[in-house]
């Protein structure tokens, strides 16, 4: 038998922000744990910034969008059905190569949405149950931040925050004088030295991956300590099916190597990461006997639930220059002031307004040419130097409310490279969430124009914005209504765990890749005390 298609105890599918943090949390059982991942490791010398042609491989090679990329190591999604294009990154690191790093917590009320606000569903677990794995979390990823958010129960980010700028001290004061909350954005940018990494230089293009490694991303953070420990990282590994055994224990997963043989991979436990598209895809692409449509899926949930976090927001030119391409991208200030629900607004739940910085010259021309700001031809010079440097923008990141319609499924036609079903995707922008971001937007040219801006105009709906993929395989203590149970576990594979955003119950307003990370260490740590009666 050839070694790597020896049984191992643990067999994790995806190598980005959950996966990492499962694999460094179980290594210390000495269990013989495999990571399987369908993309490459990315060689921080390749990165754009390193490049002259940096900025126009954001819309090429390093694109957010797998349909654009065209790697061989994505695969190709049908975003038809939505108004929302699915972007990720398959590689190690996942998403967080190329995110922009913004991390906040999910709220305590977030986890109780149907106790406080009569919708969608109470999660099985609750933000003191994840505090201690999002301190630690923080660490290990490391997490620049300000202590005090009277918006969070008290907690103590490892670094002094990322420096305001003068993009965040200008729209700052527009907060102030609205008598509006905002803080520092907790980031995953190390603001000093840490743990053998240079502090971020403030080169500003994050989402194309950070070759100073400031940035943290699971490549440099969870995975040369798992992989020291002994966990062995294996990379172009596409999985296309879990295998069910005869007494309904997954069995192990059919794999096409780097060279694209087809191999069979045996395991006791397997542990799914592949974010909440990649997940539900497996999930139906793994049918049976047992699981006509799909593995895991006899509440019929998985693929269904599908909540994105819809974004809009507004563009503001000032006066003054506001240096808005130095700094991190995506993280500067965010106001929760509009995040908790208020019925007299016309919706419920809320939304964060994020306060992001403006680009390179490229991003910039192209932005504002896009939003109004500058014309193509006659006048085209002018406008632009009136908008370099000059921009700030205020994002509306809005709560999605779980609803079945809003799905993945597996498209007849499509597929990838190795011939696996690609997922597609339909999708509906709900009332609720459109009048949200109508107010929120409203709110945004209120701040902008308070923080003395002279051009103010709104974005609408970005369509290429489908980072956060949640809530395809929720989380519940209810089998006929959930699809895992309260520390990941299936309830109908009793061996199959899941621990990226899938498991999400309702999608809160903030950024999840913290929240995705807690509940990967809660599940890992869950394994960890059940190991003597994992499968009772």
């Amino acid at each position: 038998m050839d070694a790597r298609d020896e049984p191992v105890d643990v067999l994790i599918i995806g190598a980005g922000a959950s996966g990492a943090a499962v694999a460094w949390s179980l290594a210390e059982t000495r269990m013989r744990i495999v990571c399987f991942e369908q993309g490459d490791w990315t060689n921080p010398s390749d990165y754009p910034t390193n490049k002259p042609d940096w900025q126009s491989q954001a819309y090429g090679p390093y694109s957010i969008d797998p349909n654009v990329r065209g790697l061989d190591t994505d695969y190709p999604i049908n975003n038809d059905g939505s108004p929302i294009n699915v972007v990720n990154f398959n590689g190690v690191g996942g998403g967080t190569i190329l995110y922009a790093a913004h991390f906040p917590r999910l709220h305590p009320s977030d986890f109780k949405v149907k106790t406080l606000d009569g919708v969608a569903d109470d999660w099985p677990i609750q933000y003191e149950d994840l505090e201690p794995y999002f301190s630690l979390n923080d660490r290990k990823m490391g997490v620049s931040g300000l202590a005090g958010d009277p918006m969070y129960p008290p907690h103590q980010p490892p670094l002094p925050p990322i420096p305001l700028g003068l993009v965040g001290e200008t729209v700052a004061k527009g907060f102030n004088r609205l008598g509006w909350h905002w803080w520092p954005s907790d980031s995953a940018i190390i603001s000093q030295p840490y743990e053998g990494r240079d502090k971020c230089l403030n080169l500003g293009p994050c989402m194309t991956g950070c070759a100073q490694g400031g940035k943290s991303s699971t490549d440099i953070t969870y995975w040369p300590e798992a992989i020291r420990s002994g966990v062995e990282l294996r990379t172009r590994h596409r999985v296309r099916e879990i295998s069910l055994r005869d007494d309904g224990m997954a069995d192990g997963v059919y794999y096409y190597d780097e060279e694209g043989n087809e191999r069979f991979q045996k395991a006791e436990v397997v542990i799914m990461a592949c974010n909440g598209v990649g997940t539900p895809r497996l999930l139906l692409n793994s049918k049976s006997s047992t699981f006509p449509n799909g593995l895991a899926n006899s509440s019929g949930l998985v693929g269904k639930n599908l909540m994105f976090h819809p974004v809009g927001g507004v563009q503001a030119v000032f006066e003054e220059r506001l240096d808005s391409h130095k700094g991190p991208a995506g993280c500067c200030i965010l106001s929760k002031e509009f995040y908790e629900t208020d019925l007299a607004r016309g919706y419920v739940r809320g939304f964060n307004m994020q306060i992001t910085r403006g680009g390179g010259p490229l991003t910039s021309a192209l932005q504002g040419h896009h939003s109004g700001f500058i014309p193509w031809g006659r006048g085209h010079h002018e406008a632009f130097e009136g908008f370099f440097d000059h921009v700030a923008s205020i994002g509306i990141l809005a709560e999605d409310l779980p609803e079945e319609h809003n799905t993945v499924t597996l498209d007849s036609n499509l597929t990838d490279s190795d011939g696996i079903p690609a997922p597609k995707i339909d999708y509906t922008l709900s009332e609720n969430s459109r009048k949200m971001l109508d107010f929120g937007e409203d709110r945004a040219v209120e701040a902008m124009e308070a923080a003395g801006a002279i051009d103010v105009r709104k974005t609408g709906l970005y369509r290429l914005s489908g980072w956060h993929l949640l809530g395809t395989a929720r989380m519940g203590n209810d089998p006929s209504t959930s699809v895992v149970n309260s520390w990941g576990r299936s309830h109908d594979v009793k061996n199959l765990f899941i621990v990226d955003g899938s498991v999400f119950v309702t999608s809160g307003g903030l950024n999840p890749t913290s929240t995705i990370q807690a509940i990967g260490l809660h599940v890992a740590d869950s394994i960890k005390r059940n190991l003597a009666n994992l499968f009772d």
